[in-house]
């Protein structure tokens, strides 16, 4: 095991340039620069810690405020330990060292540096995924990223349909849910755009666009109730209003397709990429964990096994774990707001598939139900238990098992 370095080396991060700090056990400055963002400034950094007595086997500790960029890249494929520290956790330690509230780059650069010094301990260092992992974290949080502009898209256009299209709204309505981000809503607003063009339909160009959307069965009985819901009676704009709103949903539907068109493309990505991975068969083992959600969940806890110290620093990472808040005669117990929010959105997601496909875990959630937990508590309960279940199997190399998992007895079937 490497010893530790006497020298913390500190980088107040910018866009255009870096400026470093080292400091020696005691705090004093050992040198300082200012780098450029590029090949040049990494080789000047390098020089500077070598000169500073970095070497393979002692590499200087790293400290920067973002966990990303291509600075962070280059540093981690050296071997150095990167430290990513939050900027909030940074301006806190800057307060210990003044009080007039003064704020540099090279001050926040020894800052950083003060911060391995003394509280290395209480930081972690970046997880040392793999280059596999690393890449499937890039398609599986930009696919999520899709999924969020994909939806803001859905809400921007539904809302301007209300205004003067009410009635294709009820065309694509299925028990209290409208989904006009399917490929039968888009293709018909794109030849439908406005109520006076609705009305003018006849079956045979409903039938084509649901064709070019890429429909294949049921289309003629489809086609048949579109035709019938367009040209039921409604309200309308005025003649010139209605044009013009026409328009701006055409625009609203194109941010919608290129969404949508994102969202395959990188869909297909996550589902050539994923299975190469050694975790996959582990991961997908769970019930309600599939090739973009199972990449989701890797994405955010890698494949460093040395990561987390136990499941329950995992479970306080995604959040699922709950927050003890006790002082005197006070107590809480809440939930818990500072988390991965990425890992925390696919886990609402995957515990509520789990409990709808496997019997065991649908009968803990109502478990927790009939214990007093709304509908999210229950679900984060569940996501925590299954999220310790993971961890496990992933450390052990086994695959989900039921039987295993919930060892509590199951009330028996009505």
């Amino acid at each position: 095991m490497n010893a530790r370095h006497s020298v913390t080396c500190g980088i107040d991060w910018a866009e255009r340039h870096h400026d470093v700090a080292l400091v020696d056990e005691r705090g004093q400055l050992v040198a300082k620069r200012r780098i450029s963002d590029d090949a040049k400034g990494f080789a000047m950094l390098t020089e500077l810690l070598a000169d500073a007595g970095d070497n393979e086997d002692n590499p200087i500790p790293i400290a920067i405020e973002t966990p990303r960029g291509l600075l962070v890249a280059a540093l981690r494929a050296t071997g150095r330990g990167v430290y990513a520290i939050n900027p909030m956790a940074v301006a806190r330690y800057r307060e210990r060292w003044t009080v007039a509230r003064s704020k540099s780059d090279h001050a926040d650069a020894m800052v950083l540096a003060n911060i391995l010094r003394t509280d290395r301990h209480a930081h972690r260092v970046l997880p040392a995924d793999s280059e596999l992992a690393q890449a499937i974290a890039v398609l599986a949080r930009s696919h999520q990223d899709a999924t969020w502009r994909r939806t803001k898209a859905v809400q921007e256009l539904r809302a301007h349909l209300r205004e003067y299209y009410p009635g294709f709204l009820d065309a694509f309505t299925a028990a209290g849910v409208t989904n006009l981000a399917s490929a039968d809503a888009r293709a018909l607003l794109a030849i439908a755009s406005t109520p006076a063009a609705g009305v003018k339909l006849t079956r045979a160009r409903i039938a084509a666009a649901l064709r070019r959307g890429g429909r294949r069965r049921n289309i003629d009985r489809l086609a048949d109730q579109l035709l019938q819901a367009l040209r039921r009676p409604q309200l309308r704009q005025l003649r010139l209003v209605e044009q013009a709103m026409g328009v701006q949903a055409l625009s609203l539907l194109a941010v919608l397709n290129a969404a949508c068109a994102g969202m395959d493309q990188l869909a297909e990505a996550i589902s050539e990429s994923f299975p190469k991975h050694p975790d996959y068969t582990v991961i997908t083992s769970f019930p309600g964990l599939a090739d973009v959600s199972g990449a989701r969940v890797l994405a955010e806890i890698g494949d460093d096994r040395s990561r987390f110290a136990d499941a329950r620093a995992l479970k306080a990472y995604a959040g699922s774990a709950p927050v003890t808040r006790a002082s005197g005669r006070s107590h809480a117990v809440t939930h818990r707001r500072i988390k991965n929010d990425r890992l925390a959105a696919v886990g609402y997601t995957w515990a509520f598939m789990a409990l709808t496909n496997a019997p065991a875990a649908r009968a803990h959630y109502q478990r927790r139900r009939a214990h007093g937990d709304r509908h999210a508590a229950a679900l984060r309960n569940l996501f925590n238990r299954m999220l310790g279940q993971l961890h496990h199997c992933l450390q052990t190399t086994q695959v989900y098992n039921e039987r295993l998992a919930f060892a509590t007895p199951m009330p028996a079937a009505a």
